[in-house]
């Protein structure tokens, strides 16, 4: 008899029945991978004194851009400030509107509050949990700036589409890649398909060096644009247009935008090795959702093998919850069960939706008299209960995963073997 098998034939450990995970290896789990030659590389950097230099950033930007695929690459101190000279670099002003999913870190929106636009959200594809294009173009109107696509959860957008949107609509489209680090659309890189593109490579992402960010792009233009108003020093040595050369000197934006140059020490040598670790986890995560394949209730957030589309480090993994299939078990009692089964990750949701947040409805943080995300917009355009159902329903549609960072066989089918019980003894938790 499989594991698999004689996990699911056992009493739920929520009923008093035995674990189907216990004392599972450390490493399973744990991120980043670090060698004596990422010591080494920062010790290098701590030793020569140049934390605040740019000759490592400098060669880290390159080989960057070369493995996602942009001409340009420049380096943040994180991924928030990265995706604010982002959209200062592609024209976001006072009394802009920006379209974002609602389901998203709150980064990939906020900023442009700083810029005095106003966030107009839009829902998400319940199979993606991505952006859904057909609810992009409803939002879009004559003060719209750009559209933000957020790969959610590893998961790339519909970029064929939401290109196909934005050039109907002379809007550029902003790739916030901060979850989706070597994912593949159709074979390519996302973060190369908009006009410019931010990530985070915070500690707790798939490729994570510490506490930077990066911004890639092909428009020289935009590099510019984001190095003037967002990165100080570095903006000295790029700029090129007469308009920009005119202001050297003293970033526009107020910001230093500085890697610190162990980030980017760091960042050189996980490079090299991201490829092979993350087809291991994606070998994991692939190997856990096959195990699952036809389990009623519970489905991958994963694209089609034939689609061309891959998740990349898979960071923050998540799966599909059918509460239909398991007699209208809902979703936290599910997750309920399967941690009492031993797994450590498992929770309804996958996020609160931003647009009913209340410092997105209800905090005037500049002091302008009014909401900030309303401040300089003609109308109200907050958006209430209801405006965008499945962002909304998250809890009750989706669920967080394991993220195995090592393909083990053995260890990874009893964790789907968890799974795998709860649901065929859903009966037994209404």
């Amino acid at each position: 008899m499989s594991t698999l098998i004689q996990i699911a034939a056992e009493p739920l450990a929520i009923l008093s029945g035995p674990q189907a995970v216990t004392d599972p290896p450390p490493d399973l789990f744990h991120w980043p991978i670090v060698t004596h030659e990422d010591e080494q590389a920062v010790i290098d950097v701590l030793r020569a004194g140049s934390m605040s230099g740019h000759d490592v950033t400098r060669a880290f930007e390159r080989e960057f851009a070369a493995w996602i695929g942009s001409t340009h690459a420049l380096a943040y101190p994180n991924g928030t400030m990265a995706l604010l000279a982002a959209f200062y670099a592609v024209g976001v002003r006072r009394g802009d509107e920006v379209i974002c999913p609602s389901l998203t870190y709150w980064a990939s929106a906020m900023p442009v509050m700083q810029l005095g636009a106003t966030p107009v959200f839009a829902d998400i594809d319940p199979q993606t949990l991505c952006i859904d294009p057909d609810n992009i173009e409803r939002h879009i109107s004559d003060r719209s700036r750009a559209i933000v696509v957020v790969h959610n959860a590893g998961h790339p957008c519909e970029m064929d589409e939401i290109c196909r949107i934005a050039r109907r609509h002379n809007l550029p489209v902003i790739e916030d890649v901060s979850h989706a680090h070597g994912s593949l659309y159709k074979g390519r890189r996302v973060g190369t398909f908009g006009d410019i593109a931010a990530m985070s490579m915070m500690a707790g992402k798939s490729f994570a060096i510490g506490e930077a960010g990066m911004l890639v792009t092909d428009d020289r233009h935009l590099l510019e644009t984001a190095a003037a108003f967002a990165n100080y020093a570095r903006h000295n040595e790029l700029l090129t247009d007469p308009a920009l050369i005119a202001h050297k000197g003293i970033p526009l934006g107020g910001c230093k935008g500085r890697m610190n140059q162990m980030c980017a020490a760091m960042g050189r040598v996980q490079l090299k090795y991201y490829d092979g670790r993350i087809q291991q986890i994606q070998n994991a995560m692939n190997r856990f959702w096959d195990l699952l394949d036809g389990v009623p209730g519970i489905a991958a957030h994963r694209p089609r093998a034939d689609s061309g589309l891959t998740m990349g480090g898979w960071y923050a993994p998540r799966g599909l919850y059918r509460s239909d299939e398991l007699g209208g078990l809902p979703c936290d009692r599910f997750c309920q069960a399967v941690r009492a089964e031993g797994v450590y990750r498992c929770a309804p949701g996958a996020g609160a939706p931003l647009h009913l947040h209340p410092v997105f409805n209800d905090v005037d943080i500049f002091g302008d008299g009014k909401p900030t995300r309303i401040a300089f917009s003609r109308h109200d355009l907050r958006q209430p209960p209801g405006s965008l159902p499945h962002a909304e329903a998250i809890d009750q549609t989706a669920f967080s995963i394991p993220w195995f960072k090592h393909d083990r066989p053995e260890w990874i089918e009893r964790y789907a073997g968890a799974f795998r019980k709860v649901a065929l003894a859903a009966d037994q938790l209404l």
